[in-house]
């Protein structure tokens, strides 16, 4: 009897994946609920949170762009659609 195949996960990790936790941190309420100090008029409320955005961009194109390399499949695992076997035998 063969041993059981191992189940292959698009999913990989990196520590290149923690920096993606810096713009979900950047949600904590707390952090941002308050009025001062403003920017150019601007409460901090509605400046933090535009910085928020541009620093989510920064952080996702960095961990793409540090991650985009690697493998997400198994060795030896098919690595095409066409590749697996759809229950047709020859």
């Amino acid at each position: 009897m063969a041993p059981p195949k191992k189940s292959v996960s698009g999913l990989r990790w990196s520590p290149w994946n923690l920096l993606l936790l810096v713009p979900l941190a950047l949600l904590i309420t707390p952090v941002f609920n308050r009025r001062g100090p403003e920017l150019i008029g601007m409460p901090f409320f509605y400046w933090f949170q535009f910085l928020g955005v541009f620093v989510g961009v920064i952080c996702t194109s960095l961990v793409f762009a540090m991650t985009k390399d690697k493998p997400t499949t198994a060795p030896g695992a098919p690595g095409d659609v066409d590749d697996l076997d759809e229950g047709v035998r020859p």
